[in-house]
């Protein structure tokens, strides 16, 4: 059975002023969210999910992807990237796990927009208006911390008891004034290696 979407929605922000002092480079943060019916609602406990997986998860990766790109003005403008879902009081965070942990849905994104690394995540249980909050790494280095950003917004009905938000977030450009460094010089004054980061 394919998605039963009830609705979409598109979030877009730009942040022109950061810490009292124009940005160099607006941040432009997008932010795409479907509201489908959750698959296994009312069936009680599905040890398979794999079906359903299959059945929606393509169809909701190809519809958010194509929201983003068109928002973003295509995948080389995406330069971070993530995604999330929340599931609906009635059911499991292992269902809105299964929607989002799967290569049937990231892999649209990922391949649209060339990306290298793993798309960061969060997957939790909630009632309606419960915040979207999409964290966002950088497409092709994870170490890359001007992009460690976060897409949040919410949507006042949803996720019903018996539904799932499923979205995808993106940024183009990074934090206005980035002054943390990155993950690589950490490594280097703990005498770490980028390969071995923990030193075990």
């Amino acid at each position: 059975m394919p998605a039963l979407i009830r609705k979409t929605l598109l979030h877009v922000e730009t942040t022109l002023i950061e810490g009292g002092r124009a940005a160099p480079r607006p941040l432009k943060l997008i932010g795409a969210a479907a509201v489908l019916r959750n698959p296994w609602a009312g069936l009680g406990f599905v040890e398979d999910l794999k079906p359903a997986i299959h059945d929606v998860a393509p169809e909701l990766g190809e519809t958010l992807t194509a929201m983003v790109l068109e928002a973003a003005g295509g995948g080389d403008k995406v330069e971070a990237y993530g995604k999330a879902a929340i599931c609906g009081l009635a059911g499991e965070v292992e269902h809105a796990s299964a929607l989002i942990h799967t290569l049937r849905f990231g892999n649209h994104y990922r391949q649209a927009v060339g990306a290298k690394t793993y798309l960061a995540f969060t997957n939790i249980r909630g009632g309606a208006n419960t915040p979207v909050m999409i964290p966002l790494m950088d497409k092709h280095d994870e170490g890359r911390r001007s992009h460690y950003l976060t897409v949040h917004f919410s949507i006042p009905d949803a996720p019903a008891e018996d539904e799932i938000v499923v979205a995808l977030g993106a940024s183009i450009g990074g934090r206005p004034h980035h002054r943390i460094g990155d993950r690589y010089q950490d490594l280097k004054d703990l005498g770490h290696e980028v390969t071995n980061p923990a030193a075990v």
